[in-house]
């Protein structure tokens, strides 16, 4: 499992409003896409946007974010989107209560009582 996080920095006008509509227009496009298993719309101070994504592959990522996904960014932003990659050795979900590693084993659980 794949972890990616794409920033770049929105106009310094936009509100948080403009820039969670911006994201809701995106959310079918991510929800069509097969190899992506997660992705959080993070907003920072000073209009700085994030994607953290969780992909099956690197190739996934890449294929999602090419020189098309990035020039689209440029024209609608103003910026280039700056993108870094992450091995995920485990996710922790205390909503679902699993432990999760190599992509989607849960290996420990609420319910199972194996709190680690």
């Amino acid at each position: 499992m794949i972890a990616e996080l794409v920033t770049f920095q929105l106009p310094p006008s936009m509100t948080r409003d403009e820039a969670m509509a911006a994201a809701r227009a995106t959310v079918a496009k991510w929800q069509a896409d097969p190899d992506l298993i997660r992705k959080h719309f993070l907003l920072e101070p000073g209009n700085r946007t994030s994607g953290f994504y969780l992909w099956t592959s690197r190739e996934a990522a890449e294929r999602a974010h090419d020189a098309t996904f990035r020039q689209g960014v440029r024209e609608r932003f103003g910026s280039d989107p700056e993108i870094r990659y992450f091995d995920v050795m485990m996710v922790l979900d205390n909503l679902s209560g699993e432990v999760v590693e190599d992509l989607g084993r849960p290996v420990r659980s609420k319910d199972a009582g194996d709190r680690a």
